[in-house]
């Protein structure tokens, strides 16, 4: 069995128990995922099968879409709602303070709170969007030093998280309920919704935290074409006619076709010259292709190469 197979996650298991659950269910011994999504988040997750595996390095960089729930009035310790409670005066944000008036949340007697109107949060929201550097939180499952970053927290160890560059594409809100924000988010791999909610709520006075997530979006695949866990435990072998099949992924890449004697060498991973090539094609250096047989078959993902070899095999699939 090989290809993709996309499911719509459930709240509470983990992106692993997931790989584990459909494995027991289908009998595929060779399952992973392209993308963790944490425990309470649900929606997209990506599975890969088989020879699919191969791709997964690919599969996972691609751009995300998410909606995301932001509650204002405390931030946690793991910059979501399963978090401990923690005192954000002493926390200080990344971002330089904001440069508006000082009242953007306002506090009740009650201690309730509500975000900033609708202008002073756009001014709030703008800061996020392009590229910056983020950092992910100490309960992640980035590694430092080889150990996921969440067993050292666990464990009460200083975590020193790398700040890595990402891009929001898209940072809208969609909707609002008292404290309550609802956003839309289109961004690039890597970034860390918990983080930008923490982020958001330091900014905007007293603290915030992700109180909800949802994917609907991973690359090629949105909800559309998910599956309920669910439904492939009930399905279990059946669930093999779920899966995108391994030539019909990366659609995005250019398709290169090889004659017989280039298939040959697609398959060994050596590099594929210009007399291995069904028809002539330019490409540049690092430049990235699907590499196919004369009937359509999937081969390898090759790079664009210096020297003798136009083209190197990256990445063999069949």
């Amino acid at each position: 069995m090989d290809g993709v197979l996309v499911i719509d996650k459930p709240c509470g298991p983990t992106s692993h128990d997931v790989v584990a659950r459909v494995r027991r269910a289908t009998g595929w011994q060779k399952v992973g995922h392209t993308g963790t999504l944490d425990p309470m988040a649900t929606g997209v997750l990506v599975l890969v099968v088989g020879r699919a595996t191969r791709l997964a390095q690919f599969l996972s960089a691609t751009d995300k879409v998410y909606e995301a729930d932001v509650r204002l009035g405390w931030a946690t310790d793991t910059y979501d709602a399963w978090g401990r409670r923690i005192d954000t005066k002493d926390v200080t944000s990344e971002r330089p303070p904001f440069e508006g008036p000082t009242s953007e949340v306002r506090m009740s007697a009650g201690q309730s709170v509500a975000w900033p109107p609708a202008e002073q949060l756009e001014r709030l929201l703008e800061r996020f969007r392009g590229t910056h550097v983020q950092t992910a939180p100490i309960f992640s499952a980035k590694k430092t030093d080889g150990v996921r970053a969440y067993a050292l927290a666990r464990d009460g160890k200083a975590v020193q998280q790398k700040a890595c560059a990402v891009t929001v594409h898209e940072l809208s809100c969609i909707g609002q309920d008292g404290d309550c924000l609802r956003l839309r988010i289109a961004c690039s791999a890597g970034f860390y919704v918990r983080s930008f909610a923490h982020e958001l709520g330091l900014l905007a006075g007293p603290g915030a935290h992700l109180s909800a997530l949802r994917r609907t979006r991973s690359g090629d695949f949105d909800l559309a074409s998910a599956v309920p866990l669910g439904a492939i435990e009930r399905e279990g072998t059946s669930a093999a006619a779920r899966l995108t099949p391994i030539d019909a992924l990366l659609p995005s890449l250019p398709v290169v076709a090889v004659n017989e004697r280039g298939a040959a060498r697609a398959r060994h991973g050596n590099d594929l010259r210009r007399e291995d090539l069904v028809s002539p094609f330019v490409v540049q250096r690092g430049d990235r292709v699907r590499i196919i047989d004369e009937s359509g078959a999937l081969l390898a993902v090759a790079e664009g190469s210096e020297g003798p070899g136009v083209l190197h095999p990256a990445v063999v699939v069949g």
